[in-house]
């Protein structure tokens, strides 16, 4: 496991506006938008019986949000060739859904302003719950189409192998 640094030049926080998302071994093209990475834990109220009246907690099950995915919409068929293995309309009684591979594992990268790799994420057993292949459309709008893919899945850990890279300098002019 990497060693954590302090880059003693670094004052300011991370940008959330430069990412890149990786399944299958790619990096997956025109992602604009990723909700976030959200887990919670039930709370399990317990209460002895010699207690007056006070509750102690303890944490339960854990549980892992969806992750919303957002794009322009383009060529690249990624989007609904996975959304396509969780069901695919008009492919016969017993094929409509593929339980061999509409699991994927993905990796959520986070660069910093000078395009240096500082976070990774893995994210573990996703599958496609919602997919949305076309936005309403509008002839007097004036936008991108967006198609959105949700994401569920089983959870996810940062990589530590990731360590804080020492950010560039410009040189200066001779």
């Amino acid at each position: 496991m990497a060693q954590f640094s302090v880059n003693p030049t670094r004052f300011d926080p991370y940008k959330n506006f430069k990412f890149r998302l990786k399944w299958d071994g790619r990096y997956v093209a025109g992602i604009s938008k990723c909700s976030a990475l959200k887990r919670s834990t039930e709370v399990v109220e317990h209460r002895e019986g010699g207690d007056p009246s006070t509750s102690r907690k303890s944490p339960g099950r854990s549980k892992y949000e969806p992750l919303t995915l957002e794009r322009g919409v383009t060529h690249d068929p990624e989007f609904e060739k996975w959304a396509n293995k969780i069901w695919n309309y008009g492919s016969g009684l017993g094929a409509e859904v593929s339980l061999r591979d509409f699991r994927k594992d993905l990796i959520l990268e986070v660069y910093n302003e000078a395009g240096q790799l500082v976070l990774a994420y893995r994210i573990y057993r996703c599958w496609v719950s919602e997919y949305q292949a076309l936005p309403d459309l509008d002839a007097n709008a004036n936008a991108v189409a967006i198609q959105t893919l949700k994401l569920e899945n089983e959870g996810w850990e940062r990589d530590y192998d990731v360590a804080e890279p020492s950010e560039p300098a410009f040189s200066e002019p001779a």
